[in-house]
C-alpha cells in the first residue's frame, strides 16, 4: 500500500510535471535539448518502421541470448527457483496478463508469482507454461538480427498491462488512462466498437471508472502532420483478428475523419510499398493473430512474416535511409527476471524483445539502456525536429546510443522463412 500510495503521488507529480514540460518546449523543437550521442548525421534516416509483434518477454526470447541480461531459472510463487523450461511453437494456451495480472507476476518487483496467473501453470513437460523460454535453434532469425545489428535487453513495455493500453503508448505516449482491453468481443476495441463498449480506465490518483474505448489525446501522427511528414498505419481491416491492434481506431479524430482512409491502409500492402519505395517516413506494422505471436499461435509463423517484411524493406530501394524498431507489445504472462521501474502511476511494465535494424544500427551490439515504447517516439521527435507529446517521450531516453550514423551503410541480411513445425 505505501508503494501504491507512493505512486499516486509520483503521478500528480507526473502530470504537474507535463504542464512544466510544454512551457520549457513552447515554440522550440526537442533537439533544442541537450544533444544526444551520435546524433550528427540522423538525417540520413528518411523511413522509421515500427513493427509491434505480441505477448513474449525478454526472457522468453533471448534469455540465453550471450551477452545479454537474461536468466534461465526464475522464482516461484512458493519461492523456488527453477530451471526455465521450453516454450513450444504452439503454446497450450494464453496466459493471463491484465492490468491485474501483471500486478499479480511482479508482486512488487519480486518477480515471483507467474505461476498464479490463469494459464501460467499449465505444465509443459513438467514446467510451468509462464516460465519456460525459447532457444536459439527456435526463433533462428530472430536472433540472426539480434547478432547483427542491435538487440536492447533493458526495453520495457510502456504499461503495466495487456496489448489495448500499450498500443495507445506506442502512437502516444499514454492511453488516457485506460489500463486493459474493452469488454466487448466483436474485434472492434475503438471508436467503431459497439455503443455498450467500455473499458477500465485508471485516474493517476487511483480512481477507477469505465468509458468507451475512443479518445481524442494528441498522438505523433498528428504531430508528424502538421510538420509535414508522411505516415501511416499498416494493419488488419475490420473483420480480421488482428484488427484489435490497429490503434488509431481508438482515436477519434483519425478513425472518424479522412485520416483513417488516408493513412490507415491493409498491412498487406506493406510489403508492396516497400518493394516500390513507396513507403512513408514513419510507418507502424501489425499483423493479423496467426502470425503476430500472440499465444496459442505459432512463433515460427510470426517470425516468418517477420522475415517477409523486414526483406521486402532491404530489397526494396529506401533500405540504405531505413531504421526498424521490431519490438513486442506486452510480456504476455511470461516471465521476466527484471523488475520493471516504477516509472509512474502505470508502468513500466515487463520487458519485452527489442531488436534495431538499420544499415546505420551498429554492429553487434547490445544496448544496456532503459528504453520503452515512448523512446521510438523520441527517436522520430529527434530526427524530425518535433515537439515531445507529454513527460513520457519528453523523458525517454532517445536510441542513439545503438546507432553510428557515420558508419558506412550497412549491407542488408536477406534471410529464409523457414519451414515450421
Amino acid at each position: 500500500m505505501a508503494k501504491r500510495g507512493a505512486l499516486r503521488f509520483g503521478a500528480i507529480l507526473y502530470f504537474v510535471g507535463i504542464l512544466i514540460l510544454g512551457l520549457m518546449f513552447a515554440g522550440c523543437g526537442a533537439t533544442s535539448s541537450p544533444p544526444p550521442r551520435n546524433l550528427s548525421g540522423i538525417n540520413q534516416i528518411q523511413h522509421i518502421v515500427f513493427i509491434v509483434k505480441e505477448n513474449r518477454t525478454f526472457d522468453n526470447y533471448f534469455g540465453t541470448f550471450p551477452g545479454a541480461n537474461g536468466a534461465t531459472s526464475g522464482t516461484t510463487s512458493t519461492g523456488q527457483v527453477i530451471p526455465l523450461g521450453h516454450t513450444p511453437d504452439r503454446t497450450p494456451n494464453d496466459v493471463a496478463h491484465t492490468w491485474a495480472a501483471a500486478h499479480v507476476a511482479v508482486d512488487g518487483g519480486k518477480m515471483d508469482k507467474f505461476d498464479k496467473l490463469t494459464g501460467g501453470s499449465t505444465l509443459v513437460n513438467g514446467t510451468p507454461l509462464a516460465y519456460t523460454q525459447l532457444q536459439q535453434s527456435d526463433i533462428p532469425n530472430y536472433w540472426a538480427y539480434a547478432q547483427h545489428f542491435v538487440l536492447a535487453d533493458n526495453m520495457f513495455s510502456s504499461l503495466e498491462g495487456p496489448s489495448f493500453p500499450n498500443h495507445l503508448y506506442i502512437i502516444a505516449g499514454q492511453s488516457g488512462g485506460a489500463v486493459n482491453v474493452p469488454n466487448n468481443a466483436h474485434g472492434n476495441w475503438g471508436c467503431d466498437a459497439p455503443g455498450d463498449s467500455t473499458v477500465q480506465v485508471i485516474d493517476p490518483d487511483g480512481t477507477q471508472h469505465v468509458a468507451y474505448p475512443c479518445f481524442d489525446f494528441k498522438t505523433i501522427a498528428d504531430s508528424l502532420s502538421a510538420a509535414g511528414v508522411s505516415w501511416k498505419s499498416y494493419a488488419p481491416g475490420q473483420g480480421q483478428s488482428g484488427y484489435i491492434w490497429s490503434a488509431f481506431d481508438a482515436i477519434r479524430h483519425i478513425r472518424l475523419t479522412q485520416l483513417w482512409n488516408s493513412n490507415v491502409v491493409p498491412d498487406t500492402q506493406f510489403v508492396t510499398d516497400a518493394q516500390s519505395g513507396n513507403l512513408p517516413a514513419v510507418s507502424w506494422l501489425v499483423t493479423n493473430l496467426p502470425q503476430s505471436e500472440h499465444p496459442p499461435a505459432s512463433t515460427c509463423a510470426g517470425e516468418n512474416w517477420t522475415v517477409q517484411q523486414i526483406n521486402a524493406i532491404m530489397q526494396g530501394p529506401d533500405w540504405n535511409s531505413t531504421a526498424i524498431f521490431l519490438t513486442w507489445d506486452d510480456f504476455g504472462g511470461f516471465y521476466d527476471h527484471v523488475p520493471p521501474p516504477d516509472l509512474d502511476f502505470y508502468g513500466l511494465g515487463p520487458r519485452v524483445p527489442l531488436v534495431i535494424i538499420s544499415p546505420f544500427a551498429k554492429v553487434g551490439f547490445i544496448s544496456h539502456t532503459q528504453y520503452e515504447f515512448a523512446s521510438v517516439l523520441k527517436f522520430i521527435e529527434l530526427r524530425f525536429g518535433l515537439n515531445p507529446l507529454n513527460m513520457r517521450d519528453g523523458g525517454a531516453n532517445d536510441m542513439t546510443d545503438s546507432f553510428d550514423f557515420l558508419q558506412s551503410p550497412r549491407a542488408p541480411l536477406i534471410l529464409t522463412p523457414r519451414t515450421c513445425p
